[in-house]
Order: C-alpha cells, then sequence, then structure tokens
C-alpha cells in the first residue's frame, strides 16, 4: 500500500521522470488522456450526413458526394429525414448558376427542391407538424439531396397516403407548379379548353390531370413515344409534335401551357381565342403579340405552399391525379439524374432513393 496518495504533487510516482514510469502506467494514463480528448471533441462536433453537393456552379460532373454537416432547425423549422427526393427540369439551371441572383442561392449548394420523409425534430414556433409525421414539400432553398432538410412549415404538407415516398418525392415543385399556372393564374373553368405542351413531362403530366379534375378539354403534345402516356393521363386531343404541327389542330383555346419556349411559345400566340391567355415557365411572352391579338401573357414561378400541397394530395388519395415515377436511383447516382434532367425529354419523373422506405 502506498504511503501518499498516487495523485500526491509529491509521490514518488510523479516525482520521476516521464521516461522512468513503468510502461503499464504511460498506456494507462496515455488512454486515459486520449479518451478525455475524445469526449471533448465529441462535444463540439455536429452530427454528420449523407449529401450530394456543388461547391462550384456548373455542369452535373461538378457534384460531389460526401459528408457534411446536419442541420439544426430553428424555432420555426422541423427537421426532416428524407427518405426520397425528386429530380426537376429546372435542376441543371439552378445547378450552373443562371437562377442564383433570382432564387437567391449561395455555394455550396445541396440541390434538391422535391422531398417526401418523416420529421425528426421541431422548433418552439411549430404547431402544425410534431415528430414521426410523414410529410412531402418543396424547400424553397433546395437541401433535399441529403440525409436530413430543414423547411419551414408552409413547405410542407401531410404525404399523400396513397403514395409511397419515393413516388410522394416525384409531386411537390411541378405539381405546384401546374397547380400555379392553371388554378391560379388562368383560372380554369370546367368546359374551357387548354393547349399543353410537353404533355409527357414533369409539369406538363400533373397539367394534364390537373385540367382534366377540373372539368376542361386537353390537347397536349409529346414526342411519338409518349403517345400512350398522353392518353392514359387523360388528354383528350393527343398531338405527336414529330408528325404534326399544333396550330393545324388547336384553334381558339382558353389556355396555353408552355413549358418550352421557342418556336413553340412563338406558335401559340395564334391558338388562342381572344381573352384567352398564354403561361410560359421559361420565358416572358411577347407584348407585341399580346396586345395585337387581344390575349393575356403570364410568366410563372412556383412557390411552395402548404395548403396547395393538400388540395393536391386529396386528389392524388382520391385517384384523380397521380405521379409518373420513371426511375428511382440511389442519392450516390445524383451525377446521372442530373443529366438526364438536363435532356429535358425525361418522361414524367426521376427520383432519387435518399432512405430505405419506413415500416408502416
Amino acid at each position: 500500500m502506498l504511503s501518499r496518495p498516487l495523485w500526491h504533487p509529491q509521490s514518488e510516482i510523479f516525482s520521476r521522470p516521464l521516461t522512468m514510469m513503468p510502461n503499464r502506467l504511460l498506456a494507462f494514463f496515455f488512454r486515459a488522456g486520449l479518451a478525455f480528448a475524445v469526449q471533448a471533441a465529441s462535444a463540439d462536433e455536429k452530427p454528420m450526413m449523407k449529401a450530394v453537393v456543388a461547391h462550384e456552379y456548373g455542369t452535373p460532373e461538378v457534384l460531389k458526394f460526401e459528408q457534411v454537416p446536419r442541420p439544426e432547425p430553428k424555432d420555426d423549422e422541423a427537421l426532416v429525414h428524407v427518405i426520397a427526393s425528386g429530380v426537376n427540369p429546372a435542376d441543371p439551371l439552378t445547378l450552373n448558376g443562371k437562377y442564383a441572383q433570382e432564387w437567391g442561392t449561395h455555394l455550396p449548394l445541396i440541390p434538391g427542391y422535391d422531398i417526401a420523409g418523416v420529421v425528426e425534430k421541431v422548433g418552439a414556433k411549430i404547431t402544425t407538424l410534431k415528430v414521426g409525421d410523414a410529410v412531402y414539400g418543396y424547400p424553397t432553398f433546395g437541401g433535399g439531396w441529403a440525409e436530413f432538410v430543414t423547411v419551414k412549415e408552409w413547405e410542407v404538407a401531410a404525404k399523400p397516403k396513397s403514395l409511397s415516398f419515393a413516388e410522394a418525392a416525384a409531386v411537390p415543385m411541378c405539381a405546384l407548379t401546374a397547380w400555379r399556372a392553371l388554378v391560379d393564374t388562368a383560372q380554369l373553368q370546367a368546359g374551357q379548353t387548354i393547349l399543353i405542351h410537353g404533355g409527357s413531362g414533369g409539369v406538363g403530366s400533373f397539367a394534364v390531370q390537373i385540367a382534366k379534375a377540373r372539368g376542361a378539354k386537353v390537347i397536349a403534345t409529346a414526342s411519338t413515344a409518349n403517345q400512350d402516356l398522353l392518353k392514359q393521363l387523360g388528354a383528350d386531343v393527343p398531338i405527336d409534335y414529330t408528325k404534326t404541327k399544333f396550330e393545324d389542330v388547336a384553334k381558339d383555346v382558353d389556355a396555353v401551357l408552355d413549358p418550352v419556349g421557342r418556336e413553340t411559345l412563338a406558335g401559340s400566340y395564334g391558338v388562342v381565342k381572344k381573352g384567352g391567355i398564354v403561361i410560359s415557365l421559361v420565358a416572358r411572352p411577347d407584348p407585341v403579340e399580346i396586345e395585337k391579338r387581344q390575349i393575356r401573357g403570364a410568366t410563372v414561378w412556383v412557390q411552395p405552399k402548404a395548403k396547395d400541397l393538400a388540395e393536391i394530395a386529396h386528389l392524388i388519395d382520391a385517384r384523380k391525379i397521380k405521379p409518373v415515377v420513371t426511375q428511382v436511383l440511389p442519392l450516390s447516382e445524383a451525377i446521372a439524374a442530373e443529366q438526364q434532367a438536363a435532356t429535358h425529354h425525361t418522361r414524367g419523373k426521376v427520383v432519387l432513393r435518399v432512405a430505405d422506405e419506413p415500416k408502416s
């Protein structure tokens, strides 16, 4: 038994030079010190997560699959564990910096403007969401291509019960865009006729279904390979634009929805009746044509709205709208998904699977 406490400053052990300590005691103190250092460091470290990140603007190849700090929700935010995230035609334009100023994007950038997941944590001011809720929505500034993302209350709504998380992730941005164009802007009514360009695409496929749900007659364009899809979606008059000019078929329509631009937009003014409207998703309608033909023109920019997401979910669960999911890829294949989006010829939507579907 030692006559003095081991940790006494004058103990025999501590009075010796460090090199004279027994090896087993040196090992003990080393392990104890290392454990203390690790615990201290761990207390300061943020939880990490997998994410797809762009540190510079450019082509899809600038994306990196890496570990980043997990976000912490503010008082007016909820943290969502992402199960799946959609890929949109506009994503490459955000990635290359074109929309940086308009949308307020900053580097480093985590894409992903469609999400479906489960609420993991809520801020003190959140009133409509609780931990464990299955939600879907559109985070305004992206972040969905990651294991976790923070959202505002008005950016998400309850996930459609009839859809898987992967299917639900194909809905928000494109469906909200179509809703904003047809319901809010065109105020499309039963008995009216609308021409929808790109009816087999992300926005177009939802627009066809929303228009039909509102009782409108739908003329829609797509390539030869997608004529069957137009019919499945409910288009009354499908047009193969590779074989037929839409101007030869569509006459005196009440509204046109154009996600293409250029020649397609230029040819659309002449098919709209007086007082009708041309809505573009990619360009400002020509004011000269608008005035000359006494029609209206509008450019639509989508924004998240929980109320609209809830109404869309209701129509989905009522089997009046369904998403068209072409492919589900793992998050690690985000570059391939973005390359496909950049072609602007995707049938429906491509979805990235971030985590396994929760067991019901």
